[in-house]
């Protein structure tokens, strides 16, 4: 099963954003995580909210570094913002998205936010499928 790795800076917003809508729109058809670079205590709950909108409950994950070993892993490794300092280079593909940081965002705000990485997602990862 091909692995994908969703990577940003905190690992609380756009890449568990990321991960939660590929498990969502693909079910079973993919080894699916999310790692950041300075990992946040807990996922944004603006975020989670509104995945949760979509049935999914990402509130309990934890955000967590990324490592060697998943980078070595991953067969997809998406870059949820642009030039990110990996600790390594990954063995897979590596496909480069931009989308702002919602840290500060209510759900309101994050809303187009899911739809622009869900199109993204359809677009880049599941059209190929």
């Amino acid at each position: 099963m091909t692995e994908v790795l969703f990577i940003c800076q905190h690992n609380a917003g756009r890449s568990q954003l990321g991960a939660a809508l590929l498990e969502h729109l693909a079910p079973g058809r993919y080894t699916v995580s999310s790692a950041g670079l300075s990992p946040a205590e807990v996922v944004n709950p603006a975020v989670a909210g509104t995945v949760a909108e979509l049935g999914l409950d990402i509130s309990g994950r934890t955000p967590r570094a990324v490592t060697v070993e998943d980078l070595e892993r991953a067969d997809i490794v998406v870059l949820m913002k642009p030039g990110l300092a990996l600790p390594s280079s990954p063995r897979g593909t590596v496909l480069q998205w931009e989308f702002p940081d919602p840290t500060a965002w209510d759900v309101d705000a994050i809303r187009p936010l899911r739809s622009a990485v869900a199109e993204r997602i359809e677009r880049e990862l599941l059209s190929s499928d």
